[in-house]
Formats: structure tokens, C-alpha cells, sequence
């Protein structure tokens, strides 16, 4: 067996300004600030690219106190070669690695080594908030050093591959810049976050033992060839279809998907597959993998969607309830909170009232933990989670813009695909 590597992590405290996690958006910087409660923020990022704002609506769990650093024992030798694996090299292709030192440092050389066995280039690791340690470094991360974001972006067109490691963000340069090779039809990338645990009300989670033990598990243990055929059997069913989504609070949404992309995150890494992207997320690899991901047609949108108690502006809302006609959001209710969401939407403009996307889990082993304490792995990428999402969607193919995007998760959701129903109250049903 091999020996496993133990990883110092450290939590952030709060009333710190770094920023741990963000969901996609397309931002070259960011600002953030504390709500009156305790130890809930919200990120409001700049979309420097595109000249516009952009809210990531989900709130930031951080510590009150000071900083603990927790010791996790995880086989970075595995987890180095499962996401070698995962690319699925071909000769010469040419692999940077984006991350933080601290977070995970010990996987760059590991991962430069088996980029290299594997028949790849390796470029090296960029350090995104400074200077680079010794062990990442090479030519061309020297290269890239003091560039504007025009000549960053002409350099990483000689990328095939970039990794985000843990603690890379889309408020760091780097990553809105090598997603905007990607928007010009050049290479792919891993996202490797290790990150996106929630609690049943879509607040992050800080990171434990137990997040990491899963996360490691689905990674090392997913069954990658029945993952794909279980996402292109759901994406067949769909075409074609008025889909229902209905949960015990009162959601009861249809929309159709028509010809829109379906992004299918099984995992796979390979050049193959992004040649034969549709849009910017299927050139984007999550690991670990297991949702499907689609911007229905605006139009067919209708119904209501009943949210779980959550945080909007940073602060707690109960019991709401939108209604949605032709993609838009035409009412707005709550029991306590509602100018908390209003006050959101406003600064959302258009696309906070506008559907975005419809994301079901597929992976069974990322499926919400049965303990006294459910959580949501992954950012719902485990079997029968559904996310509706509002907000821009135009990685997705979608005719929304606006550069808001605000994820809503549903734990116990049932899903019709026609006359059929492929998950009933949030577990997975075998087709």
C-alpha cells in the first residue's frame, strides 16, 4: 500500500478578506464583505474581461476565532495519478498547473512527474497570489510573470491542458484569462477545487476529514465508463421532452431542453472530448465528476420554484417562493427575508430574474451523506441532486447574460422526463 501524504490545511478566520470559493463566473478581481451575521459573507466579483459584475450568490462559511490548521492523511500519489489518468495525455501535449502554495503544494511536483512519464510537456505551476516555490517553477511560468492580461492570453494559447488546483479562483488572473483561450475554441482545463460542500440550506461548509475522505473516494473510485453512460442515456431522454421538476415545498417546474448543449461531466479529460465542445463549460473538466448541465429554452421555462431556507444578500430567507413565466421571474414571496432577495435581484439586473440552468448529480458515490448531519458533496454533482440556477448562462449556450449567477440546490427534488420518472424526493432512479 502506498504511503499516504499528510496535507496541513488552514481554515480562514473570520473577518478575513481572502477569498476561498467561488462557483464559474467570468471575473478578473473581487471584492468582499461581512454580513452583520456571524461569519457569513458575500462575494461581489468584478467580470473584468467582459467589463461587467457579477454577484456569486452563495454565502462563504468561514471560522470565528482564529485560524486552525487541521492535518488530513490523503494519497497524493493516487490523486496525482487518477488526474493524469483523467487527461488521457497525447504525446507532446503541454500542461500548466494554476494553484497555492500551502493548499495541496506537494501535488504540483507529483503531478509535473506524471505529466512527464505520461508522455506530456510539463510547463510548470503559476502561483496565483505571488511568487512561485522552487518546485513549480520553470521557463515558462518565468515567462509569464509581469504580463498584462493580452499577453497572458497569447501565451497560454501554447497551453493544451491547465489544472486549477485548490485555492485558484476566478478572482485570480490567471483563471478568467485562460477561460477566455477556452471561449476562442483552444485547449481544456481540470477544475480540481476540493471544494463545494453544503448543508441542505446552500451554505458552503468549511473543509473537514470527512469532505476530504469522500472526496479522495469518489476520485479514486468512480466508475467512469458507467458515469458517461448514465449521463448520455439521461441527455437521449431528455431531447425532446417537457421535463418536471416538483419538490415537497411546492416546486413545480417544466421546461424543455430543445437542441440546447448538454455538458456531461464524466470526467473525462481528454483532447478527444474537447474537440468536440459546444460551449465554454465542456472545455471546463470537473473532478471529482458527476452532473449534467443544460440552459433550457428560455421560453419553455414555467412554474414556481419553491426555495429551502437560505441566505440571500447575506442575510436568512424563509419560505420563498418565485414564479417563473417564459424564463422570467414574475413574482416574488417569502414568510421573512423578501427584501433580502428583492434587494439582490436589483442589483442583479436582468439576469437575477432570468432561469439559467437545470444541473442533475448522476455520480452515486457523491451522493448526500445518510448520517444526522446530510450535506451536499460536491456542488451537487451526486446522484439525484438538482440544481436551478438563475443568472447569466451563456457558457451554457444560453441567451441570458449579465454575468450574475446564483446556484439553488434541491436535495429532494422529483424529476419527470416526460412520462418517466428518473428521481423521485432526491434519489436516483436506474434506467
Amino acid at each position: 500500500m502506498k504511503p499516504r501524504t499528510a496535507v496541513a490545511l488552514r481554515a480562514v478566520r473570520a473577518g478575513s478578506s481572502t477569498l476561498t470559493e467561488f462557483g464559474a463566473g467570468h471575473t478578473a478581481g473581487a471584492d468582499f464583505r461581512l454580513s452583520p451575521n456571524r461569519g457569513v459573507g458575500v462575494a461581489v466579483m468584478r467580470a473584468g474581461l467582459q467589463g461587467r459584475f457579477a454577484t456569486v450568490a452563495f454565502a462563504i462559511a468561514l471560522l470565528a476565532g482564529p485560524a486552525r490548521p487541521m492535518v488530513i492523511a490523503l494519497d497524493l500519489e493516487a490523486i496525482a495519478a487518477a488526474l493524469v489518468q483523467r487527461m488521457d495525455l497525447e504525446e507532446g501535449e503541454r500542461v500548466l498547473l494554476i494553484g497555492v502554495p500551502g493548499r495541496f503544494e506537494i501535488l504540483v511536483p507529483l503531478l509535473r512527474s506524471a505529466i512527464t512519464e505520461a508522455g506530456g510537456i510539463d510547463l510548470g505551476g503559476i502561483n496565483v497570489i505571488g511568487e512561485e516555490p522552487a518546485a513549480w517553477t520553470s521557463e515558462f511560468t518565468r515567462r509569464l510573470r509581469n504580463r498584462t492580461a493580452a499577453e497572458m492570453i497569447e501565451r497560454l494559447t501554447e497551453v493544451d491542458l491547465a489544472v486549477m488546483l485548490p485555492g485558484a479562483t476566478p478572482a485570480h488572473a490567471p483563471y478568467p484569462v485562460m477561460q477566455e483561450v477556452l471561449r476562442r475554441g483552444h485547449g481544456r482545463t481540470i477544475h480540481f477545487h476540493w471544494s463545494g460542500a453544503y448543508d441542505l440550506n446552500g451554505r458552503l461548509l468549511e473543509d473537514s476529514p470527512e469532505i476530504d475522505s469522500l472526496y479522495e473516494r469518489v476520485l479514486l473510485e468512480t466508475d467512469y465508463a458507467e458515469l458517461a453512460a448514465s449521463q448520455r442515456r439521461f441527455e437521449i431522454a431528455l431531447r425532446g421532452q417537457v421535463v418536471r421538476v416538483t419538490t415537497p415545498l411546492g416546486t413545480d417546474l417544466r421546461f424543455q431542453i430543445g437542441d440546447r448543449p448538454v455538458t456531461r461531466q464524466d470526467g473525462d479529460a481528454s483532447a478527444r472530448r474537447a474537440a468536440r465542445a459546444h460551449v465554454l463549460i465542456d472545455r471546463e473538466i470537473e473532478l471529482p465528476a458527476g452532473a449534467i448541465r443544460v440552459a433550457p429554452i428560455e421560453t419553455t421555462v414555467e412554474g414556481i420554484i419553491a426555495f429551502p431556507d437560505s441566505s440571500w444578500s447575506g442575510d436568512r430567507v424563509e419560505g420563498l417562493l418565485m414564479r417563473i413565466e417564459r424564463g422570467q421571474v414574475v413574482s416574488v414571496d417569502a414568510k421573512a427575508g423578501l427584501s433580502a432577495v428583492l434587494d439582490e435581484l436589483r442589483v442583479a439586473g436582468a439576469a437575477g430574474r432570468s432561469f439559467r440552468e437545470f444541473a442533475l448529480g448522476l455520480n452515486p458515490l457523491l451522493a448526500i451523506p445518510q448520517q444526522d448531519a446530510p450535506w451536499i458533496p460536491y456542488y451537487g454533482y451526486g446522484a439525484g441532486v438538482v440544481r436551478l440556477s438563475l443568472g447569466d448562462n451563456s457558457e451554457l449556450g444560453g441567451a441570458v447574460t449579465g454575468g450574475y449567477v446564483r446556484w439553488n440546490f434541491f436535495p429532494d427534488a422529483t424529476v419527470h422526463v416526460g412520462e418517466t420518472i428518473w428521481v423521485r424526493q432526491g434519489k436516483l432512479i436506474a434506467h
